[in-house]
């Protein structure tokens, strides 16, 4: 059974409990890099470039504190290591993105949803390829996009907060919110794994790359 939205965002901040320093230090420099790379006055392809890699590295962090591993700063970086399926998988998402809202924003918006466990995905499957990556998202998220929805809605009011702090607030904004949505890949995780030892097959959690899916 599915835990509920609340109480996912009640373990996220007693993840980050203890663990604000590095968290807002980390958010910063993703945040910096980001724009700046991002930004017209720099090569604006280059945004493009790391944008994935420095995506995966940031949910590598996150899912590393969730987990209670020990975090440190350079986990922010390690997206680098698997910079091809980084960047592949930030291409197509994009480009999957696009074209369903170009048929509406409803679609594009499901579609987001669908594809939005992509990187925690990667994270603890460096081997896997970016499509087979997006695919693992979508199948995960079927009949969960609702709850994920619900769970974002849930960020309105710290968002609203966020811009009337002048972008200030989401250096703590945005660490919360993403506590919380790797806590919701964990409980994916945590009932697929439950689910599937009930058909008689016992399978592991991922940890440091094992295949989530891989029978004992």
């Amino acid at each position: 059974m599915l835990t509920e939205n609340q109480t996912l965002m009640t373990r996220a901040r007693e993840s980050l409990k203890g663990n604000w320093g590095i968290v807002v230090g980390v958010t910063l420099v993703y945040f910096l890099i980001t724009a700046i790379a991002g930004s017209p006055k720099f090569i604006k392809i280059a945004g493009f470039i790391i944008g994935g890699p420095m995506a995966l590295g940031y949910q590598i962090f996150f899912l590393s504190l969730i987990r209670r591993k020990n975090i440190t700063f350079g986990m922010l970086f390690e997206g680098f290591n698997n910079f091809l399926t980084a960047l592949g998988a930030y291409v197509l998402m994009i480009i999957f993105v696009i074209l369903w809202l170009l048929l509406l924003i409803v679609p594009g918006i499901i579609a987001a949803m669908s594809y939005s466990l992509t990187w925690f995905i990667i994270a603890d499957n460096p081997a896997i390829g970016p499509l087979e990556a997006i695919r693992k998202s979508k199948q995960m998220m079927m009949g969960h996009k609702w709850k994920l929805f619900y769970l974002s809605c849930r960020f309105w009011a710290w968002i609203l907060l966020g811009f009337v702090t002048a972008g200030i607030g989401f250096l703590w904004i945005g660490p919360y919110m993403m506590a919380s949505f790797a806590h919701f890949y964990q409980d994916l995780l945590d009932n697929a794994a439950v689910a599937s030892s009930t058909d008689g097959q016992v399978r592991t959690l991922p940890t440091d790359g094992v295949t989530p899916d891989a029978p004992v």
